[in-house]
Formats: C-alpha cells, structure tokens, sequence
C-alpha cells in the first residue's frame, strides 16, 4: 500500500465520530468516521487514504487496531500471549510488504477517562515508539481544526518492522520509565 501524501490523523476514543464529524467542510481537510465495525474494511479504508487530495485525512480507523486490542486484552488477563504473539507477526509482515502504513498522530480523545490499560496503550506503547506522533485531547468538545494548524514535529515513527516485535515486552505501569524493558 502506497502511504498517503496527505498527513493522516487517526482519532480514538468514545466520541471519536463527533470529533470527525465537526471537520467536515474544513478546508483542505478529508474526514471520515468508518466506526468500529467493519462498516469498511481496511482495503476500502486504505484506498480511502490513497485518494485523498487534500492535505489532511482525519479518520477513525487505525491500523493497529488489532494489535492494540491483543496487547490489552493479554494484560487484561482476556487472551493468550500466542494471540498477541500472532498480531505481532501479523503486522510485521503487512509492515514489511507496505500494506500498513501508521498514521503521521494518532489524536486520543479524553485519555484521562479511558480505561487503564488502553491508557497504557496510547499514551505508554505508542506515545513510547515516537512521542510526538501522540496527542492527548482532553475535550473532545473542543474542534480539531486549531491543532491541524500547530501539529507538533518531532522524530516520525521507526520503521514498524523494528519497533512492533518489542510491543510483547511493553508492561503496564512500566512503559515509558527510564530502563523499563
């Protein structure tokens, strides 16, 4: 999959759809809340992407999702280490072939409600691999137009393929601190 030319925001939380919802009609912005279910598949979602002629692409559906949920479903005690062992592989592999491409920020809404260990997720595992492509919004009342304008720079994100098979050691309440492996 050709990553988009346009700088991709993936917005999560409960009420991720208003969020989006309240872009559409910005300029030089394409918004879309796919939802959780597979309302569109990832293929539809990418070609979405692909298409896009504006600068920014602001949607709900991230591409790791599935591998988010493993890791927080295993530390919840919901799942097996092989399941989360097995969305690892599986998106190293569609990482080394091209065919995931993480979001330029991921925009987390109300993180302070979220529960623990998505927090941890969000705020720990990713904000871990490139702490700048992570934005907390604490008020999802709050329009998203104001931040397309002032996105923080800093480091991209490593390669997925370097920084994805480390996510198995990535504990709760250890993310993040000086020497935590």
């Amino acid at each position: 999959m050709e990553a988009p030319g346009s700088t991709t925001l993936v917005v999560v939380g409960d009420e991720a759809a208003t969020a989006i919802h309240a872009l559409e009609g910005s300029a030089n912005v394409r918004a879309a809340a796919f939802g959780r279910e597979l309302e569109a598949s990832d293929a539809e979602v990418a070609r979405w992407s692909a298409t896009a002629p504006t600068p920014y692409l602001v949607h709900d559906r991230d591409p790791l999702g599935h591998l988010a949920a493993a890791w927080v479903e295993f530390f919840d005690d919901r799942a097996t280490y092989g399941v989360l062992e097995l969305e690892i592989e599986r998106a190293v592999e569609q990482a080394s072939r091209h065919a995931l491409a993480v979001p330029d920020y991921y925009v987390v809404l109300h993180p302070e409600t979220l529960p623990v260990t998505w927090r941890h997720w969000w705020l720990g595992v990713l904000a871990g691999a490139s702490p700048s492509r992570v934005i907390p919004w604490p008020d999802a009342g709050e329009p998203l137009v104001p931040l397309l304008r002032r996105l923080p720079t800093g480091r991209a994100w490593p390669d997925a393929e370097r920084w994805l098979p480390s996510v198995a050691t990535a504990v709760p309440d250890r993310v993040g601190l000086p020497g935590a492996a």
